[in-house]
């Protein structure tokens, strides 16, 4: 039986059990991969993008990968697995990462004022007397009340350090109060990188380095360009007036931590390997560079959420999603592939896309040279396209020993008809609830409708104390869910029975 993502949870307990999903004919990624080359291909094409790569990382390796176009409209050079692309702002989630790592390092806490590492923030005048001033944590979710600063922002790549020490010290205009709302904010994560860089005593270019990139092995990986490979470099183009035009190079300066990471394909599946590999928790060597259960914190949007529709063809016919930016992602649910990590990066020169399916262990990325050509449709029209082929594989949540003894007892108690079999194994509130002789009726009406139940599916555990589950009857089927209580030992808090109608079977 396959429950998609935590949302089978929920709709359990609201009276609306999912039913078994249809299982796909499964398919190899070999199979599918000239519908997603079609995919990325008529993006390019619509687009207008010179070249790009696209790829898919799936059991701890790039199981998929692909370059079309050309990484130079000069000599026509086309794009390979090791052309050299800059990924804007899915810099961002490498600098979220080196806080996060700072902090594991005893350097920094998320809840310090930005001010105590960076001092020239201290003379800032706030827009109300009573706003918070700025954490760490405000700038990492970009609740810090700047202005949005797309354009403006990528374009301060190449300041200076020391002239972005002046703009720090000369005060920033807000355009809210901190900690009020969401505002998306490139001079928030410039300032991260110099928070990175007081409190490492590196550059932040520097400590990204060496605690992150040289450890993973993304050796081609880096901030300065102008020390790229030219022979592997993607030039940076924009469209215009019918045609392409050179961006200028941006060389590395004080916005590096919001956009300036440049990187392969082959370098950078090492990266989306590394954070998938944070899921799930469990108990084998945490061998870093940076510890699991602080990857998997980057899943925590904690601020301001949204309500919005996937990104991709299927976004119109899909679920709504819950969003929130987590750090240096933004996160959301999806009823088909479950938890989602997602960032764009928009660039003068460049456009990338990335999306992370941890609870299948599996990330879809893109980078083309093309100004702002972020291929978000086609990497999520991708995944969809996965999961419909049945390959995306669902994490297996084990059925732990207390799910298992109170599940065996509840299907003890629906061949008796009554509650017996559970004595000793019911919370304090399940009788208050449901008295004994009111669940013997229930019970009996379920039998009257569907007979005995002499058969069961495999358990679809939610967690360890809590799990869905579907017996097979005489004359149907009936969908449960199980909740135990936070008690020792555990008891049952909730039984909950429903006969799955004749079309849902």
């Amino acid at each position: 039986m396959r429950w998609k993502s935590g949302f089978a949870f929920a709709l359990l307990f609201a009276g609306a059990l999912p039913a078994a999903a249809q299982e796909p004919a499964s398919k190899t990624l070999d199979q599918l991969a000239p519908q997603i080359d079609r995919l990325f291909a008529k993006y390019q094409a619509d687009q207008h993008i010179p070249g790009l790569v696209y790829g898919v990382v799936q059991d701890g390796k790039l199981a998929y990968v692909k370059g079309v176009g050309v990484q130079s409209l000069t000599d026509n050079s086309p794009v390979t697995p090791d052309s050299l692309f800059r990924i804007a702002s899915m810099t961002k989630a490498f600098t979220a990462l080196a806080i996060l790592k700072l902090r594991d390092d005893g350097r920094l806490r998320l809840d310090d004022l930005a001010e105590d590492h960076i001092p020239e923030m201290k003379g800032w005048t706030y827009p109300t007397s009573d706003s918070p001033r700025i954490r760490i944590r405000d700038l990492l979710q970009h609740v810090a009340g700047f202005v949005t600063d797309d354009p403006w922002g990528d374009r301060q790549q190449v300041l200076p350090q020391e002239d972005f020490t002046k703009m720090i010290a000369a005060g920033v205009p807000f355009s809210r109060v901190p900690q009020s709302q969401h505002e998306y904010s490139n001079f928030g994560y410039a300032l991260l990188g110099r928070i990175i860089a007081n409190a490492s005593g590196m550059t932040y270019a520097g400590y990204v380095r060496q605690a992150i990139l040289t450890p993973l092995g993304m050796t081609a990986s880096g901030f300065d360009v102008t020390k790229a490979p030219k022979a592997r470099y993607a030039l940076g183009y924009r469209w215009e007036n019918g045609r392409w035009s050179p961006e200028p190079e941006m060389a590395d300066g004080a916005f590096n931590a919001m956009g300036g990471l440049q990187v392969s394909a082959n370098d950078y599946a090492k990266w989306v390997a590394f954070l998938l590999s944070a899921w799930p928790a469990r108990d084998d060597a945490d061998a870093g560079p940076v510890k699991r259960s602080t990857v998997r914190e980057i899943a925590q949007g904690l601020n301001f959420v949204s309500v919005t529709n996937r990104t991709g063809a299927s976004g119109a016919d899909a679920c709504e999603l819950s969003s929130a930016y987590g750090m240096g992602w933004r996160v959301a649910q999806d009823c088909d592939l479950g938890l989602t990590l997602a960032h764009g990066g928009g660039y003068p020169g460049y456009g990338s896309h990335v999306m992370l399916m941890p609870d299948h262990g599996v990330g879809v990325f893109a980078l083309s040279n093309r100004t702002y050509a972020g291929p978000s449709a086609p990497a999520w029209d991708t995944a969809v396209a996965m999961d419909r082929a049945g390959l995306l594989e669902p994490r297996t949540v084990p059925v732990s020993p207390a799910v298992a003894e109170a599940y065996a007892a509840a299907k003890a108690a629906y061949a008796a008809g009554n509650l017996d079999p559970l004595q000793g194994r019911l919370a304090m509130n399940f009788l208050m609830d449901r008295s004994a002789e009111n669940w013997a009726a229930e019970l009996a009406a379920l039998k009257e409708e569907v007979g005995e139940c002499p058969a069961d599916e495999p358990l679809a555990p939610l967690g360890a104390m809590s799990t869905a589950f579907r017996l097979d009857c005489e004359k149907g089927k009936l969908d449960g869910v199980l909740l135990l209580a936070p008690t020792t030992p555990a008891t049952i808090q909730a039984l909950r029975l429903r006969v799955v109608p004749l079309d849902k079977e």
